[in-house]
């Protein structure tokens, strides 16, 4: 791990939409983001326009130290009155199992502890991506339960997977 690149984030913008819609056009990448593969880089162009105008919520591209784009991350959803934020993260296939996310988690996790002073942070997950429930598990997130028939995708209900991380239970904060 030692030559690993280390990864930074900076707020989304339309400028990543090529990128992102190499990712997001991919079956593999998208099969557990509850959207359908992307036809066209302009889906990709609303994508981040949507996203840069919520509210309540921050998303990030990943990039490497050379500045590629591996992914996005952020802060789906966040709710200051209650303290608590769901979390929401990609990868491009091609950085798949070098680290990236772990690191961008970490990062989300600092973020929402100690710059959004949030007491709990969320990330739901379909049951059978074992990568993310990994991912999570390895950060120090818990397993609370299974949201049954959570989501709609192509007309199919999907059960999800809630995961938590509380402030108390993250050591450096």
């Amino acid at each position: 791990m030692s030559n690993q690149q280390q990864i930074h984030l900076r707020p989304i913008s339309v400028s990543d939409a090529q990128t992102l819609y190499h990712f997001w056009s991919d079956p593999d990448v998208t099969a557990f983001m509850n959207i359908t593969p992307m036809q066209t880089v302009e889906q990709a162009e609303e994508m981040i326009l949507y996203i840069t105008q919520l509210e309540h919520a921050d998303r990030y591209t990943i990039l490497l130290e050379d500045n590629t784009i591996v992914g996005t991350c952020g802060f789906n959803y966040i709710d200051a009155v209650n303290q608590r934020g769901e979390i929401g993260y990609e990868i491009g296939k091609d950085f798949w199992r070098k680290g990236y996310m772990t690191q961008a988690l970490q990062a989300l996790i600092e973020e929402g502890f100690q710059t959004l002073n949030l007491n709990r942070i969320e990330a739901k997950v379909e049951p059978g991506n074992a990568p993310s429930r990994r991912l999570l598990e390895k950060a120090g997130f818990h397993e609370e339960g299974t949201l049954r028939h959570f989501e709609k995708l192509n007309g199919v209900f999907l059960d999800m997977v809630m995961y938590s991380l509380l402030r108390s239970d993250y050591p450096s904060i």
